[in-house]
């Protein structure tokens, strides 16, 4: 009894000491904190674990570093774009990019990110296609092959690709592969056992020490890069699996969206990769040289910024482009996300936006791949829905685009859902593109994608059985560690 006694005690001093770390040092938003002391002091034990596993706070920490970054001049760049467009003399080539110069320069200030005007880009909305380009491309490789993903499957899209690299690493071309090790639980180093015999280079972002056990487990590199010579950059949410093909039949067909890039905009991209990979290695690291960033000739008009954000960061990046957007839209806001788990500001944005006269326009999947994020953002989308926003369920398999439009003119994509877990948990990147040839071919996309959904009207939500209001009323109360 006297054990117990103690041993219940030392339980209670543990949670406690946990819930003064959490409020006092790492200073998370209060709803986060909530559902942990939640967690810790209803399931004392097992929460402390839990903790340990999902628990931690990465944001304290410098995690990248490039020292080789000043070669670039990119330091000098960023300063002076910045300078510039803040005195009005910066030339903007496109009057939608001067339009949004407020929104240009947050994502220069607060994530370096330069905006470069000269870029190609092409979309991609169907798996199929976007591999059977990006094999092409690959194939026509000369210098070097970056690739990097969250999820890498041994599957026959997974072995495609791995022959290809291989061949091309046969052939010289210096090749790179990083993937996450929760993303890629599957994988095995021995799956790239060719590549590296072929003098192909494979790293693990944030490996296991146990084979069982990840403590960085809840912190997940959600990118997707492609970069091919410095020149030809991929970016958005196409993982690597048969699934993105619409092989899997629990899903079907697979809608998604991938750009790929060519145009200085490519610099920025292969710049995310180099820090992503040197945080992932201390063998292999690389270094700048000018093959890596070459030169690159006008090949189209696009305005673009290259955005990252991750759990070691001051700021949002990502969340608060969303955020300047929503608040700029005075037409229209067309949304596709297949996690909706919005904070308290991005929802009271759109639901402003709503009661102004914005039309918004959400789509979302009518299919779980996580019941409690399904649950989760169902019960977002039905408040949002009274504020007068149309909600679209798609039925034509899975939606995993991330994408959103705003009054035609501009728009993003990339890899970061609008949930709390991409914009605070996860490492991600997004392209923000100021065109308006580009944000129309995205809105086009969504039109048609509505004629593959129905449209979640409130009489139906409302009269929603009771066991689907329990199960959004619990995966709402825990969507702040989802």
């Amino acid at each position: 009894m006297e054990i117990g006694s103690i041993l219940l005690g030392f339980i209670f001093l543990l949670n406690t000491f946990f819930a003064i770390v959490m409020i006092f040092r790492e200073r998370r938003d209060a709803s986060s904190s909530w559902a942990w002391l939640l967690v810790l002091f209803f399931i004392p034990l097992l929460g402390f674990l839990l903790y340990l596993l999902f628990g931690q706070n990465l944001s304290r920490y410098r995690m990248f570093q490039w020292e080789d970054r000043k070669k670039l001049g990119i330091d000098k760049l960023l300063a002076t774009q910045l300078e510039e467009i803040r005195n009005n003399s910066f030339v903007f080539k496109s009057e939608i990019a001067k339009k949004y110069k407020q929104m240009i320069n947050m994502h220069v200030l607060n994530n370096d990110a330069l905006l470069t005007d000269n870029n190609k880009v092409e979309i991609f909305t169907d798996g199929n296609e976007k591999f059977e380009t990006l094999l092409k491309d690959i194939e026509q490789a000369k210098h070097h092959i970056h690739l990097q993903y969250y999820i890498f499957k041994k599957d026959e899209l997974g072995k495609r690709l791995v022959s290809a690299l291989t061949k091309k690493a046969e052939q010289g071309v210096k090749v790179r592969v990083l993937y996450d090790d929760l993303g890629s639980r599957s994988l095995r180093p021995r799956f790239f056992k060719e590549l590296r015999k072929a003098e192909g280079e494979v790293e693990v972002f944030f490996p296991s020490k146990l084979r069982w056990i990840n403590l960085r487990l809840n912190y997940r590199n959600h990118r997707k890069l492609v970069i091919i010579d410095g020149s030809i950059g991929y970016v958005g949410g196409f993982n690597v699996g048969d699934e993105y093909l619409g092989l899997d039949p629990s899903f079907g067909y697979w809608r998604d969206t991938h750009l790929k890039i060519q145009g200085t905009a490519v610099h920025a991209i292969q710049a995310r990769f180099i820090l992503d990979w040197n945080q992932a290695t201390e063998k292999r690291v690389i270094s700048y040289s000018p093959e890596l960033f070459p030169e690159q000739p006008k090949t189209g008009d696009s305005s673009i910024q290259i955005v990252t954000s991750g759990p070691d960061s001051e700021w949002e990046q990502i969340k608060n482009g969303y955020m300047k957007m929503i608040s700029s839209a005075s037409e229209s806001i067309y949304i596709q996300t297949p996690y909706f788990i919005p904070d308290a500001s991005i929802l009271d944005a759109l639901k402003i936006a709503c009661l102004s006269g914005v039309e918004v326009k959400l789509m979302i999947p009518d299919k779980p791949d996580h019941p409690f994020v399904y649950w989760a953002t169902l019960s977002y989308a039905g408040e949002l829905l009274k504020s007068g926003a149309e909600i679209y369920i798609y039925e034509n398999g899975f939606i995993h685009a991330k994408t959103i439009v705003v009054d035609h003119e501009i728009a993003s994509v990339g890899t970061a859902n609008i949930d709390m877990r991409s914009f605070r948990l996860n490492f991600e990147v997004n392209a923000f593109l100021y065109d308006v040839d580009i944000a129309t071919k995205l809105y086009e996309s969504f039109i048609e994608d509505m004629e593959k959904s129905r449209q979640l009207t409130i009489e139906a939500y409302v009269q929603r059985s009771r066991t689907i209001r329990i199960k959004e009323s619990v995966s709402r109360l825990l969507s702040p560690i989802l």
